[in-house]
């Protein structure tokens, strides 16, 4: 197994961590292991993008733009020999 080692940790976040350690009954080093599987769990399968950002702009109901009137198609290009 691997091993980490975190510097520069702010003296309150250890006070809470050795705080929550001692009401879940573990050791700190056992509950920052508890609070990584926690947060970054198990590897799932790959998100579909596309219903990643359906989901991320629901909430927006979408948007109602105003649309430029069209002009009238004009006639295709005629494509051949010229005649002469």
């Amino acid at each position: 197994m691997a091993s980490i080692t975190i510097r520069n940790l702010e003296d309150d976040l250890k006070r809470r961590l050795r705080m929550r350690a001692a009401e879940h009954g573990r050791s700190m080093e056992e509950e920052a292991r508890e609070i990584l599987r926690q947060v970054v769990g198990e590897a799932g399968p790959p998100r579909n993008l596309a219903a990643a950002i359906s989901a991320r702009v629901a909430p927006l109901r979408g948007v109602d733009l105003d649309l430029p009137a069209r002009k009238p198609m004009r006639a295709p290009p005629r494509f051949g020999r010229a005649r002469g």
